[in-house]
């Protein structure tokens, strides 16, 4: 077991004492050991001292992507690098990626947040893992293989890709936890059934996917799938990697590692604080890492928390499912849309398959948005009058959800690209 119940059942007082008090030190460390805090601090003439309360920390300058960006490789760097033990990176898709540094006591406590979790949601020393998270400079791979390790676990450090192959393993090395994308996760689910095999085959008992938002209704398919538990967890590059937050075995949110990060929610327009269980931007700052102090990090990710005890006894905070992005939402004749409002609504459907892309495009003045998905069974395709009545169904419920018109196209099952990493759904053509 890994269950520190001292930490994680704190009353919220001692919560907050604890905040704040790491609150000070973190931003004295900051300002102290990175020139790019002490340079944004001069420059409005704040000074570590004037940090008494968490009203006094909303006045301390947001950290970004950008920053990062702009500081490349090391320059946010807290410490020399020969105390420097770990590197990873962000994928840097868009441009340099963002470059972290991982002293050994910032690993121990990464291993420890991740083997929480893993343990509330039902993970024990006897279960055979396969991780199958693309290992690399990418940190979910390495950070849940830590955590599992931490947790006295049996490890399998497949990796991605290969499928066929990770179903034959998954059932003779009898897996009993199992490490994806969701989005990797449904095609397993799809390759293990062309294979012939069906849930009973395997000794599988519980999924940890994460690594990209999923909505609840994909969480149920790969239930379904592989007759398993499922958990959502949530981390990022930035401030550590997944152990950020974690689902428990009550599915009712993740709760967040407050010891170690500090969770705020803001309006995405005026960055002024939300009430709780009001949706808006989460802002992270680091409580404890020495290799690498983030204060205050816009995540771009949207979410609500509550801080009303679980009924499984831990009382730190949870944070909600993120339910799209600041820098993914679709603006489509001025309807804010998001990705994962389009998967929820298909995901309830069992008609449609679990593969489906977002063309938005411009045609003359004016944005269009099409909704390309997999049927589940290619028969469809034979019956233009029940195709017709499955087309019109979806773009009734779109107009329900999104409040707007879809163009809706169905195409035939596994004709559609297929990710062992990060699903990439959505095509804008409107720039192009």
């Amino acid at each position: 077991m890994f269950f520190q119940k001292e930490i994680e059942t704190m009353s919220r007082k001692e919560i907050e004492n604890l905040q704040l008090e790491r609150i000070k030190h973190i931003v004295a460390y900051a300002y102290d050991n990175v020139p790019f805090y002490k340079e944004k601090f001069d420059k409005i003439g704040l000074k570590p001292s004037h940090i008494k309360t968490f009203r006094d920390y909303e006045n301390v300058p947001f950290t970004t992507k950008d920053d990062f960006r702009s500081n490349y490789p090391y320059s946010l760097f807290a410490v020399p690098m020969d105390d420097i033990v770990r590197i990873h990176a962000s994928s840097g898709t868009t441009g340099k990626p963002v470059v972290v540094g991982y002293t050994r006591k910032d690993l121990d406590i990464w291993s420890d947040v991740v083997a929480r979790f893993i343990v509330s949601s039902g993970g024990r020393k006897s279960d055979i893992v396969q991780n199958a998270f693309g290992y690399g400079l990418f940190t979910g791979a390495l950070g849940l293989h830590m955590g599992w390790e931490k947790v006295g676990a049996t490890v399998v450090p497949i990796s991605s890709g290969n499928t066929e192959r990770q179903i034959m393993l998954m059932k003779d090395l009898k897996v009993t936890a199992l490490i994806a994308t969701p989005s990797y996760g449904l095609y397993m689910g799809e390759t293990m059934l062309n294979m012939g095999l069906k849930p009973s085959d395997l000794s599988l008992r519980l999924g940890f996917f994460g690594a990209e938002a999923s909505t609840k209704e994909t969480h149920e398919q790969l239930r379904k799938i592989f007759g398993i538990k499922t958990n959502d967890n949530y981390g990022l590059t930035e401030v550590m990697g997944p152990g950020v937050a974690g689902e428990c075995y009550l599915n009712d949110g993740m709760h967040i590692a407050e010891d170690h990060f500090y969770a705020e929610i803001l309006n995405k327009e005026t960055f002024k604080s939300m009430g709780e269980n009001e949706y808006g931007e989460l802002v992270i700052t680091t409580l404890t890492k020495e290799g690498l102090p983030v204060l205050r990090y816009r995540t771009k990710d949207i979410t609500r928390i509550s801080k009303k005890p679980c009924a499984c006894s831990r009382t730190m905070a949870r944070m909600d499912k993120i339910i799209g992005r600041t820098d993914d939402m679709l603006i489509i004749r001025g309807v804010n849309v998001f990705p994962s409002q389009i998967e929820a609504v298909l995901m309830d459907m069992e008609e449609v398959g679990n593969s489906f892309e977002i063309i938005v495009d411009r045609v003359g003045y004016m944005d269009t948005l099409e909704v390309r998905i997999e049927i589940s069974d290619e028969k469809l395709l034979l019956d233009y009058g029940l195709l017709e009545k499955l087309r019109d169904r979806i773009r009734k419920k779109f107009k329900e959800v999104l409040q707007i018109d879809v163009k809706v196209k169905l195409v035939e099952p596994m004709s559609l690209q297929r990710f062992e990493g990060k699903a990439r759904r959505v095509k804008d053509l409107r720039n192009k």
